[in-house]
């Protein structure tokens, strides 16, 4: 079966279905599955269809304000706005982040900056779910109980 090859790649680094190129403003979310290659500005979310295996690449010219959600993200330009990578988080030499950044996995180069917290998340954590006022008052009564 030399024509059936199942093979996907963790991060389609070559492979980009859309490009925002230098010259151009995107105002309002961007929904999107496969890649996205950004060199321009996103004033909005940017979220990948869930269940595919998307990735985002923001090369160091390019800009977002707002959330950055997808399985593999790739920055090395500015965000403002949380990043959410639920699977893999690649931030390079001249990233910059003001915001939370929540990752399965993550490399960061040296000069890369964060503005906000590094929250790791594991895949059964439900990093794509809001489901943080539950969790919150769950921890909260387990913490008073021990303190007892």
């Amino acid at each position: 079966m030399l024509g059936k090859k199942k093979q996907k790649s963790r991060r389609s680094v070559g492979h980009f279905d859309t490009l925002i190129s230098g010259h151009t403003t995107v105002e309002g979310d961007v929904r999107f599955s496969g890649g996205l290659h950004v060199d321009g500005k996103i004033r909005g979310r940017v979220v990948a269809e869930e269940g595919s295996d998307a990735v985002v690449r923001l090369s160091e010219v390019g800009e977002i304000v707002g959330d950055v959600i997808a399985p593999h993200i790739i920055i090395n330009g500015k965000v403002k706005g949380d990043v959410q990578a639920s699977a893999h988080l690649e931030l390079a030499e001249k990233a910059v982040v003001t915001g939370n950044v929540y990752y399965q996995l993550i490399e960061m180069a040296i000069g890369a900056t964060v503005n906000g917290n590094l929250v790791r998340r594991d895949v059964s954590s439900g990093l794509l779910t809001h489901e943080r006022g539950e969790s919150g008052a769950t921890a909260g009564a387990e913490d008073e109980d021990k303190s007892e």
